[in-house]
């Protein structure tokens, strides 16, 4: 879907579809009044009859206006002015999005007197109706034999209406808008692929690609031989009870000189978890598809970048695995040496996400990265703690953690800081090992980032629990959502003046 600008006039041509937004006090914008004359007071006298109450996202489509070339006029509810704020904005752009998927047609004109929220600039909104749509619009139908089951979408261009002033900022939003629907829209076809599919090296083969469409992305795959010459022990303690050999895929972002530190971003890539030898239960075990959810947020992030162009470098590392029972599968007892050289005693195996983790971030310490950012599906503690709305931060570095933070609340996209206090650290010592690879019943996000966080002492680093965030297990809308896509990129498209 194309999004495209200029200015806001009153159509000279024939138009599919003009959206007009509209709050409940039903005053109309600049170009609402031109349409409302030319149609000799139609649309006020259909504003007046009050069955439109222009609640946030409420919509109302109005066919062929008098005296005027527009087939369709969709009114979209902003709900009450001073009550008008990002996620207002959000859900009103949601609710026209739905609303112009049910309509057969090929472009969309978008008024955009009103739309901008309190805070926010053109840019803004011209990125998040891009991101909107594209969210509303998606579908994953790779897997659909049959055509007859393949919803065909219409609508194929949008054009955003604003005042001359804001061309070139909307301009500059649209372009972010739409690398981050490629890049969140590369996320959730990862994250929805079933796991016959998306197996390690399936994860590998998207990475070699993306190298081939990006002239600044280069791919490099270390498989198991080469990352147990390393002593990724850790690692492979997961990947050697599966047929499917584990991979530690780097894509290297190169937009500056090779002096200039990179920022690195690290994705869990659990492939399928059963759990290995401490098998989960059958009862939504189908979940577990998305348990490379981490690895595929780091994809379309890259993805993201590569578009948008930042003079910036970026690593993205996705640690790829199957976790499987076999008569190889790693034991609850068993000790393993990670990369670090420090060992660990495996006491369940279903706590797997944090073992190749942390080769990960060992192995990214060659980089001299000036940030660190690992995403991970971790721990079920986390959906607990913060349910689907805000993914859990935790870092070793404050500036790192708000500037996160920050970026969430910028494409709300949010997330919510939890500490690693050295208090917590007993939990995970270990009898016979250095650690430990679980902490017992009690808050088990922060034992788990607390694990992580022994492997992190050399750079500045944060740990993303996405568990909650980046998938929905709902009936038919069950699926990845592409968080946290929009979070990342907005963080590291703002690192790329300077570092924090």
């Amino acid at each position: 879907m194309q999004l495209s600008v200029k200015p806001s006039n009153l159509p000279s041509t024939q138009t599919s579809c003009l959206v007009l937004a509209i709050f409940d006090d039903q005053s109309l914008s600049r170009l609402a009044k031109q349409i409302d004359r030319k149609s000799g007071g139609q649309l006020s006298k259909i504003l007046k009859r009050n069955d439109f109450k222009a609640k946030v996202g409420e919509t109302l489509v109005l066919h062929d206006l008098n005296a005027t070339q527009i087939e369709r006029c969709l009114i979209l509810g902003l709900g009450t002015r001073d009550k008008f704020d990002p996620d207002a904005c959000v859900s009103a752009l949601s609710g026209l999005a739905n609303a112009s998927r049910q309509l057969t047609i090929k472009k969309l004109n978008v008024d955009l007197d009103g739309l901008k929220p309190k805070g926010r600039d053109e840019s803004w909104l011209a990125s998040k109706i891009a991101e909107c749509f594209s969210d509303v619009f998606y579908q994953y139908l790779d897997m659909k034999g049959n055509k007859k089951n393949r919803a065909v979408q219409t609508l194929q261009r949008i054009e955003l209406m604003g005042a001359d002033k804001q061309l070139k900022a909307l301009r500059r939003g649209a372009k972010l808008g739409q690398a981050l629907a490629i890049g969140k829209s590369a996320a959730k076809d990862l994250g929805n692929a079933p796991s016959n599919i998306c197996t390690p090296n399936y994860l590998a083969k998207q990475a070699r690609s993306l190298a081939r469409r990006y002239d600044r992305i280069t791919t490099t795959i270390l498989d198991e031989k080469q990352m147990e010459k390393l002593g990724m022990g850790a690692f492979l303690s997961v990947s050697k009870g599966s047929d499917n050999p584990g991979k530690m895929i780097v894509m290297q972002y190169k937009g500056a000189a090779s002096n200039v530190k990179p920022h690195v971003i690290v994705g869990k890539g659990i492939t399928f978890d059963s759990g290995g030898i401490s098998l989960k239960g059958g009862a939504g075990m189908w979940e577990m598809i998305y348990d490379m959810c981490g690895a595929a947020t780091v994809y379309g992030t890259l993805q993201t970048i590569a578009e948008v162009g930042p003079k910036m470098n970026v690593v993205a590392v996705m640690a790829a695995a199957e976790n499987m029972p076999s008569a190889r599968a790693s034991k609850p007892g068993d000790i393993v040496t990670s990369m670090s050289g420090q060992t660990v005693e495996i006491l369940n195996t279903d706590a797997e996400g944090r073992l190749v983790l942390c080769d990960a971030l060992t192995y990214i310490e060659r980089f001299n990265p000036e940030t660190v950012v690992d995403v991970a599906t971790l721990t079920g503690a986390c959906i607990v703690a913060l349910g689907s709305q805000a993914s859990a931060i935790f870092a070793n570095d404050d500036a790192v953690a708000n500037a996160l933070i920050a970026a969430g609340e910028q494409t709300r996209d949010r997330a919510w800081r939890l500490p690693i206090w050295e208090s917590y650290q007993p939990q995970i010592n270990s009898a016979f090992a250095d650690m430990q690879n679980i902490g017992g019943k009690e808050a088990g996000s922060i034992t788990a980032a607390c694990f992580l966080a022994r492997f992190t002492r050399k750079y500045r680093w944060a740990h993303m629990d996405i568990a909650g965030t980046s998938f929905k297990w709902a009936g038919v809308k069950k699926g990845s959502t592409g968080r946290p896509v929009a979070l990342l990129t907005e963080y590291l498209l703002s690192q790329e003046a300077g570092s924090i």
